[in-house]
């Protein structure tokens, strides 16, 4: 049972995943992939991986939830491994998150990749502490 659960949760955070960087592609000053259109000037504009940032934090959010109702509300271990493996799994992305940054590096924009970095930890043990807090 637990398998099929965090199946399901998985497929609800990966398709939620796609939603995200579906609504941050539509936003040609945001995107993080795909082509961008030149401005005025002539130039590209420069990416930002917000659509990576956003579900990462809200992942870490959602496993500190689901690890604050287990402690709180006795939420069975089936749920919690379903809500955190899958839905926060399906959700949430290291690969994207490390090649972002290394994108960024290559484009020579240090200071763009360190704060990549520092927002994705700082923010993502943030949003799992105030889940946790808010859960327990």
């Amino acid at each position: 049972m637990a398998a099929m659960l965090v199946g399901v949760f998985g497929v609800a955070g990966a398709l939620l995943r796609f939603a995200v960087d579906s609504w941050f592609a539509h936003r040609p000053a945001a995107t993080s992939t795909g082509p961008r259109a030149k401005d005025a000037a002539g130039r590209t504009p420069q990416h930002w991986p917000w659509a990576t940032l956003v579900v990462n934090v809200a992942g870490c959010l959602i496993i500190g939830l689901s690890v604050g109702m287990t402690g709180r509300l006795g939420l069975p271990e089936d749920l919690h491994a379903a809500v955190a493996t899958g839905l926060a799994g399906g959700l949430t992305t290291f690969s994207s998150w490390t090649t972002a940054t290394i994108r960024l590096l290559a484009e020579s924009r240090i200071a763009a990749a360190a704060l990549n970095v520092a927002a994705n930890l700082l923010a993502g043990f943030a949003a799992a502490a105030v889940g946790i807090a808010l859960a327990s």
